[in-house]
């Protein structure tokens, strides 16, 4: 493969991030390290950990982390409880638990200077209804802006200035990559963009047909305008689950150790493959 600056991109895309950890470990088995990384909302919470140990044991302890009663309570409330704080707020869930998980994982107050590598992460500013992008200062609150998604966790507030989800405004962020100077990139995506869209048949499925098309405009916008001598490789998911399209797939936990495997083994598949070009 080309040489030069590889940067892993990993997208959002809540519970179905889980197969972002196969991909990671395709990667690493193979050999592959990051120069840069950066993240997006649940990819975000990946490329945290993976930006801060760039070795092939930060997928175990990624395995470990999805599989954990801890990952469970992230969106774990009662229904109950989740419509009562509907009510008096703008958000189902507290993100106490998110905020617990990634400040066991990488430490109280850890800084992006800190990271073995650099890493980059965007969260979209309500204030300016503009992308922005987190380098610098304390990893955890800028993962939880990223990571903060609208009506399941309140917005986060950081120096006077309100976040919410990356994905809103940027899902898939190969132009950052670019941007950094990387000249190989890999992207870990949940696979939303492998299956052909079609048209709402129900309420809930509007909103969602809505924000994939914006997704994947913006995506397909950004591989059109690739300069030369940079390489894309999109790695893939090796099947979604018709389930994940139900508007509850955001609190199934059980299916994680499925997804990790079988995007593993797509995309350790697709990287063998990639090495005898």
């Amino acid at each position: 493969m080309t040489a030069g600056p590889v940067a892993f991109v990993l997208g959002g895309g809540g519970v179905l991030g889980a197969v972002e950890v196969g991909m990671l470990r395709a990667l690493l088995r193979t050999g592959i390290r990051p120069d840069l990384v950066v993240g997006t909302s649940i990819g975000a919470v990946n490329g945290a950990l993976v930006a801060a140990d760039p070795r092939e044991e930060v997928t175990d302890r990624l395995v470990r982390l999805w599989s954990s009663p801890e990952a469970s309570e992230v969106y774990g409330d009662s229904v109950a409880r989740q419509l009562r704080r509907f009510a008096a707020r703008t958000h189902l869930h507290s993100p106490v638990p998110l905020r617990r998980l990634l400040e066991r994982e990488l430490g109280v107050g850890r800084t992006f200077a800190e990271l073995a590598v650099p890493f980059r992460c965007c969260a979209a500013n309500i204030e300016r209804a503009a992308e922005h992008w987190f380098d610098r200062g304390p990893v955890v609150d800028a993962v939880l802006a990223s990571a903060s998604v609208p009506g399941l966790l309140p917005p986060m507030e950081i120096d006077g200035s309100h976040y919410i989800d990356g994905g809103i405004v940027n899902s898939i962020p190969i132009s950052e990559a670019v941007r950094s100077g990387a000249t190989r990139i890999f992207v870990l995506q949940v696979g939303r963009i492998e299956r052909p869209l079609s048209p709402p048949r129900r309420p809930w499925e509007i909103a969602q047909v809505a924000f994939e098309i914006a997704r994947r405009h913006r995506f397909a916008r950004d591989m059109a305008a690739l300069p030369p001598g940079v390489a894309v490789h999109v790695l893939p998911t090796g099947g979604l689950d018709p389930r994940d399209d139900s508007p509850w797939a955001y609190r199934d936990m059980a299916a994680v150790g499925r997804r990790i495997s079988r995007a593993y083994t797509a995309s350790r598949h697709y990287l063998d493959a990639l090495g005898d070009r």
